[in-house]
């Protein structure tokens, strides 16, 4: 792994979206380490697409992904992983699941994570990512989700969104570029 450079911070405070329009040729490698994102609304995801227009940041490139995540609930009664099936993405333009579709808005929960893309500039390849991220689910417990997949376009990816699925958020997002 290169040597990240932080690139900028972003601090949402009550946002419906954050975005980071500025994806450049820069750097091979981007990293967004997410921290303390927390709904305005409980039982809600935080999701995430990608875009090549730099006029007017549709974020509606194909993607395919695929999630799973361990679970454990904070009593000790319930401990498992499993593929979910329902959040990968086949190829689809639709926001995909970078947290637990149930991550709660209480003051003790909230979703961290760190999201690394791959060669966005390139203009030959699909640009791979994938993320890890935890959160506590408003039913008490924790989630440890796994996402990976790649944008399926050649063109240069220059934007990314974040926003949850519904409501708004707060939490600080920061973005790294690695040399």
């Amino acid at each position: 792994m290169g040597i990240p450079t932080l690139i900028t911070t972003t601090t949402a405070s009550g946002d419906s979206d954050v975005a980071f329009t500025n994806i450049t040729s820069a750097y091979d490698e981007y990293m967004w380490v997410l921290t303390d994102i927390n709904p305005g609304t409980n039982a809600t995801a935080l999701w995430i697409n990608f875009s090549d227009d730099t006029s007017s940041w549709s974020y509606d490139l194909s993607k395919t992904s695929t999630y799973f995540n361990p679970i454990h609930r904070e009593n000790d009664s319930e401990a498992a992983i499993g593929y979910r099936a329902g959040f990968d993405a086949a190829n689809g333009t639709e926001y995909i699941r970078l947290a637990h579709d149930d991550t709660g808005s209480g003051a003790d929960e909230s979703f961290a994570g760190i999201l690394h893309l791959f060669s966005p500039a390139s203009t030959t390849y699909v640009k791979h990512f994938y993320a890890r991220g935890t959160n506590y689910h408003h039913d008490n417990y924790v989630t440890d989700g796994f996402i990976a997949g790649y944008i399926n376009t050649t063109a240069a990816v220059t934007a990314i969104n974040f926003q949850p699925d519904q409501g708004v958020f707060d939490g600080v997002i920061q973005m790294y570029g690695i040399s």
